[in-house]
């Protein structure tokens, strides 16, 4: 802006320096720049919608003629004004304050130029707010379905035992209450660090543990470096529950199942293993695997990926890959962790 000015001036036959006009150009673009967020500000409050288009669009119109006021006086107290006829800046007076006002023409269109990307802004910002609200309301459903069907396979598991071995079923209670309990607990979180996730888990298998007996067989292959890296609430206990519902429970013998994470780079991978009956049994594709697929879309669109396969119908996978974000503990933190995990394991086991 400040080289085209100066070849106008040129044309005219006038020797001016480039660098006069720079600061010109400098205090103009400050200027406009000062009341930008102050026509945000106002769009934000006083949108043009379909209901006040007329008016409201009427009034931004006239609008720039205080913003005219408004930049003049503000250009006046930045920079002195600038005269061209004697290119170089002038006193402050009354007269030059009507210098400034002669370029109305620029000062309305980059008046009417921001309004318009101020209304552009705000449209944007609340299409955001509302898809970010559409899409959390979207994951509290998806997270709200496993409570129902985790607590109807439990108490059914329950009211089996009930039958047989009553001691069993009220421990299995006490269980079911823990886990419930630390489900409130966790409220609306959606990411928590994987060590929890795994002691939330454990107790959902002990109580499948007390259900199957020495027909439930539990591997473990969890590196402790993986511990403290974030992964979505109650996403590991619907792929057991898948496993164990479609995989062990239908063999008569029983079978195993294995809950393995590794790091990657930047990427956390975790993958439940289980075996199956052979080619008479199908995998369950149901509410646990779709709920899966989707959350992960919600929570990491495309930087997740989910895969679930059988294997000759000897044993089937669920591959989850997720990125590796760190929570707040450290490796320390992490090696303790593990060593009461496997301590609590050790004890369920002599139980």
């Amino acid at each position: 802006m400040a080289w085209e000015d100066r070849v106008r001036a040129l044309q005219r036959g006038a020797h001016p320096s480039y660098w006069h006009y720079v600061l010109v150009e400098t205090g103009m673009c400050l200027t406009f720049a000062l009341l930008t967020p102050v026509i945000f500000a106002i769009v934000r409050r006083y949108p043009v919608t379909r209901e006040t288009r007329l008016r409201r669009g009427a009034g931004y119109l006239l609008g720039a003629l205080p913003f005219i006021g408004a930049f003049s006086c503000l250009r006046w107290v930045i920079l002195p004004p600038w005269s061209s006829a004697h290119q170089e800046f002038v006193p402050r007076t009354f007269d030059s304050f009507l210098l400034i006002t002669t370029t109305f023409a620029d000062q309305t269109w980059t008046y009417l130029a921001t309004v318009v990307a101020a209304h552009a802004f705000t449209y944007m910002h609340e299409r955001i707010e509302l898809l970010q609200a559409v899409t959390t309301s979207e994951l509290q459903a998806l997270k709200s379905q496993i409570h129902p069907h985790f607590l109807f396979n439990t108490l059914h598991g329950i009211s089996t035992l009930i039958d047989y071995d009553k001691t069993k079923a009220k421990a299995t209670i006490l269980m079911l209450a823990n886990l419930l309990r630390t489900t409130l607990k966790q409220g609306q979180t959606d990411l928590i660090p994987l060590h929890e996730e795994l002691r939330f888990i454990e107790d959902y298998l002990a109580i499948e543990k007390v259900r199957l007996g020495e027909r439930l067989d539990v591997r473990w292959d969890v590196d402790a470096d993986t511990r403290g890296l974030l992964v979505p609430q109650l996403i590991l206990q619907p792929l057991l529950e898948n496993a164990i519902v479609h995989g062990i429970a239908c063999c008569r013998e029983g079978g195993w199942v294995q809950v393995a994470s590794r790091k990657h780079g930047s990427s956390l991978e975790i993958q439940i293993a289980n075996s199956m009956c052979g080619q008479g049994q199908k995998p369950g594709m149901g509410v646990g695997l779709q709920n899966i697929r989707s959350r992960l879309r919600y929570l990491y669109s495309d930087e997740a990926t989910f895969e679930f396969k059988t294997h000759d119908y000897q044993f089937a996978t669920a591959t989850m890959i997720l990125p590796a974000f760190h929570g707040a503990e450290t490796t320390a933190n992490h090696a303790e962790l593990t060593h009461a995990d496997e301590g609590v394991r050790n004890a369920r086991s002599d139980r």
